[in-house]
């Protein structure tokens, strides 16, 4: 009975557990993209989602005899509209609302019927978000985890870290200057990062009517401005109040049109949603151009790569650091780079010692290593 107690109780709730990644392949931007930005995206498009199809999204105010859930469906599927030369009126006088007036055959109008799709935009930027992760991940291949083995961890017994050392040594003088595709793969990833930022910029001004890109400074202006002179801009954007026109055949067969109200309350939500987008991704852009200009810096300076390198390896002497980057292309530098950047830096040390070795085919003299012993100890 207790064996049977066992096995029917005895669940296996591995899966539960979170695995976290302690190897990196990219640097911090890149991690935005696909991290940041993905999460973000979704997690807008799942409260929209929620709100549109769970919620009211919409209610429409008549007076005459048609069914409010019709007259809701019927607006929300076929758009609202807002009236361009009623959002400089005063309200409360001239108009109800920014943009609602009594509308003239002739008046040009606003048709807002793009908040249908704003759930499904959100999720397809979060898919574009992550597909240089996607491609780099299916490039990189695991390579940087299988030659970390077990040296991210601070302490390791003398055997096991000594081979596991020299093969990560032996592998640098195998494959050395053979390493420069890794490195330009990652460099294509990080230029399709800037440019998916840059087109997400300019889908959605184009998504929004050529409103978004000015989104953010039009904001900031009328967080400035005093209340009785300001207009929210995003009232033309996400209108929270609209007309729409409903048309049917009346008791003898003519056509009839009805106008509504409608009071559009997903707006507040999508207004909030783009402001903090535009922010987002002016700032991401910045930063992603900025990575892309300080990778060019470094695949064309040594002293670039130098200044890094020591600032990763702070146990390692100098001179080693030299003669290792003195024998290495930029590919073989940017793998042994995002080894430093996961490699506990005492196990690194020795790994650059044995590399600078390798390279150059001598044991450093008793003298030499003396001196570097005292620039070590001089270096804060």
């Amino acid at each position: 009975m207790e064996i049977i107690t066992n096995k029917l109780f005895n669940i296996d709730l591995s899966f539960l557990k979170l695995k976290i990644n302690t190897v990196y392949t990219d640097n911090q931007i890149f991690r935005l993209h696909y991290r940041g930005m993905t999460v973000l995206l979704l997690a807008f498009s799942i409260s929209v989602t929620a709100y549109q199809f769970f919620g009211e999204p919409i209610y429409c105010i008549q007076r005459d005899d048609i069914p409010e859930k019709l007259l809701n469906t019927y607006c929300w599927i076929e758009g609202t509209f807002t009236l361009p030369k009623a959002f400089n009126k005063k309200v409360g006088i001239e108009v109800v609302y920014p943009g609602v007036e009594t509308s003239e055959p002739e008046d040009q109008v606003v048709v807002h019927a793009y908040y249908q799709w704003v759930c499904f935009v959100l999720l397809f930027q979060a898919v574009l978000f992550y597909i240089p992760r996607y491609i780099w991940r299916s490039w990189e291949g695991g390579k940087i985890k299988k030659l970390c083995l077990e040296l991210t961890k601070p302490v390791l017994k003398r055997e096991e870290k000594e081979t596991q050392r020299d093969m990560l040594v032996n592998y640098f003088l195998d494959t050395n200057n053979n390493n420069g595709s890794y490195a330009l793969r990652y460099f294509f990833c990080e230029i399709m990062n800037f440019i998916n930022i840059l087109g997400q910029i300019y889908f959605t001004d184009y998504f929004l009517g050529q409103e978004f890109t000015k989104f953010g400074p039009q904001v900031v202006k009328f967080t400035m401005t005093e209340q009785e002179e300001r207009l929210d801009p995003m009232v033309k954007v996400f209108p929270r109040m609209t007309k729409c026109s409903f048309q049917k055949f009346g008791s003898s067969g003519d056509v009839q049109r009805h106008d509504a109200l409608c009071l559009l309350p997903l707006n507040i939500v999508n207004e909030k949603i783009f402001v903090v987008l535009w922010f987002c991704f002016v700032i991401l852009a910045a930063l992603t151009g900025l990575n892309v200009l300080y990778r060019l810096i470094f695949m064309v300076s040594s002293a670039a790569r130098y200044t890094m390198l020591r600032s990763l390896c702070r146990f390692s002497y100098k001179d080693e650091i030299e003669k290792v980057l003195e024998k290495l292309s930029h590919g073989d530098y940017f793998i042994l780079h995002l080894l430093a950047f996961n490699i506990h830096s005492a196990h690194m040390k020795e790994v650059i010692s044995k590399l600078a070795e390798g390279l150059h085919g001598r044991k450093p003299s008793s003298a030499e290593e003396s001196m570097r012993e005292n620039s070590a100890l001089s270096v804060p």
